[in-house]
């Protein structure tokens, strides 16, 4: 055989593996199937390259010359696949081409790889095979070869497909040493390296039965009030997986709203009852057994009666003075057992600040009366309910009591100048005037003298001898004594002053000293009674 022939016999065998491989590579449906029958049977026809070179018949033995054998005519071709799962099967392969003097038969058997699509299926199959040769003028040969090719396959229906093309590379040896000398071994043993087309049916039958879609669907939750939303879901199986399946939802309740597994029912304008909610899962790309339907049962009901909150407000204290802080608390249920939440906090007068249930109010520069604090109870529906308690701004308290200068006496007479003249009589009588129309209120008398004045103690005798005269004196006003305090001062004045102090006051002695009168005695103007009698019967 010529390099060339053997050149132009490769490139044969390369063109029909790039055929498969293009035919691989571009298929538009080039997802796995999931049919895998059991078992495939392939009838057809083929045409066989034998790719040889034999002893020319009737030739000289010790000299013979080589005979190119002739492409078979076409012929009968079958093999017998069992499909050991979707990848892999183990074939048996029979093939016979005819003619009036030439012919071919080969059996073969080996391992094929399988490659299933919903739009082909694809095979490469690696055969060992023993070949029988009759050439016109040579009786025929048998021998053994192998077999490496594949294929491409249309499926029409579930049990049936056309197979596109097998394309083979085939090698054979055979023994022609009856017609040549051991001498010729090219002759006497050739090889074979041909090329094998093949066309037709193939047959499938058994593996496992096709299993039926299924739907399985739920909703959550099951039991839901007017207006409250609901969850469908629904689980799809027994699908091709490599298939995209669609959903569709319908429902006779609420408003169903679809999309892929999930959907969402409102059930806001739906009257309450019991309903379906149903998923329908298509696959359009299966022909047959493509479809499944589950549905799911919901319940609506009715809205309970709608009861707004209830509440309750109080203050404490209840009675402030301005300016105090108010401690108000506020109770609020709801009769309907929902949760609850207080706010808005208002007040008529002063600040208020809440947080929750309590608020504080504060009642600065608010005007002495009633001030109002109110706040809204909301519960998670929306209702509300309100309520208000009171608190009173009171009225200053007045001022407290203060000592006042009520009066004073001027001391000038020069020779008696502790003497409580007219002038100061009547001065004292309005101050024992006052004490008496003043049960509960003080007296204190500040006696002064002037720095000047040479007799020792005068300011205390001038604060004693005006005592004297409101509880001893000729004008009998019979203060009580203990009402009355006598203190110097350091006026620097020739005089008494008459501090009114009422009940609750203080008197302020800064600058003052009390006089002690057990020393300083009071010198009255004119005796008592019963010294002027004494005086009488001294005389």
């Amino acid at each position: 055989m010529s390099l060339c022939s053997k050149f132009s016999k490769g490139r044969v065998v390369i063109g029909l593996f790039i055929v498969l491989a293009v035919s691989l590579i571009s298929s538009s449906a080039f997802a796995q199937s999931d049919s895998n029958p059991k078992w495939d049977l392939f009838v057809g026809y083929q045409w066989l390259h034998p790719g040889g070179t034999v002893p020319t018949p009737f030739g000289d033995y010790n000299n013979p010359t080589g005979f190119n054998v002739p492409d078979m005519s076409a012929g009968f071709g079958s093999a017998l696949t069992y499909n050991f799962d979707p990848h892999w099967g183990f074939e048996a392969d029979l093939g016979h081409n005819w003619g009036s003097s030439n012919y071919e038969t080969t059996g073969s058997i080996g391992p094929r790889f399988i490659w299933r699509t919903d739009g082909a299926n694809y095979f490469l199959h690696t055969l060992i095979s023993l070949n029988r040769v009759s050439v016109s003028g040579l009786n025929a040969q048998n021998g053994i070869g192998a077999i490496l090719g594949g294929g491409m396959d249309l499926p029409i229906k579930k049990w049936l497909a056309f197979r596109l093309f097998e394309a083979d590379y085939v090698w054979g040896h055979h023994n022609y040493n009856e017609f040549a000398a051991s001498d010729f071994p090219s002759l006497g043993r050739p090889s074979f390296e041909g090329v094998r087309l093949r066309t037709g049916l193939v047959f499938s039958w058994g593996g496992a039965p096709a299993v039926t879609p299924a739907a399985s669907c739920s909703v959550q939750p099951t039991e839901v009030m007017v207006g409250e939303p609901i969850t469908a879901t629904v689980t799809a199986s027994n699908f091709n997986p490599k298939h995209t399946v669609t959903y569709a939802w319908t429902g006779n309740g609420g408003q169903v709203t679809g999309k892929d597994t999930t959907a969402q029912i409102d059930t806001a304008n739906a009257a309450p009852g019991s309903y379906t909610v149903t998923a329908h899962v298509t696959d359009a790309k299966a022909k047959t057994n493509n479809e499944a339907s589950c549905s799911a049962n919901y319940t609506i009901k009715p809205l309970p009666p709608k009861n707004p909150p209830t509440m309750s407000c109080s203050a404490s204290p209840s009675s402030v003075q301005a300016g105090a802080s108010v401690t108000v608390t506020c109770s609020c249920t709801s009769p309907d057992g929902v949760p609850v939440t207080v706010s808005g906090w208002t007040a008529s007068s002063g600040t208020v600040s809440g947080s929750g249930n309590t608020a504080t109010l504060s009642t600065g520069g608010a005007a002495p009366g009633t001030i109002t604090v109110s706040a809204t109870c909301t519960d998670s529906r929306g209702l509300t309910g309100q309520a208000s308690t009171q608190a009173t701004v009171e009225n200053p308290p007045p001022p407290p009591p203060k000592a006042a200068k009520l009066s004073q006496c001027d001391f000038p007479n020069e020779k008696k100048p502790w003497r409580v003249d007219n002038t100061c009589k009547a001065i004292l009588d309005d101050v024992a005037k006052n004490l008496q129309q003043n049960p509960d209120s003080k007296l204190v008398i500040v006696g002064n003298a002037e720095p000047t004045e040479k007799r020792k103690n005068l300011a205390g005798e001038r604060a004693v001898d005006s005592k004297f005269y409101l509880t001893e004196g000729e004008a009998q006003q019979h203060i009580d004594p203990s009402r009355i305090e006598v203190r110097t001062g350091s006026g620097g004045t020739k005089t008494a002053e008459y501090w009114i102090v009422p009940s609750g006051a203080t008197f302020d002695s800064t600058g003052t000293q009390p006089v002690d009168e057990s020393k300083v005695k009071a010198v009255p103007d004119h005796p008592k009674p019963a010294a002027k009698k004494a005086a009488k019967k001294a005389q």
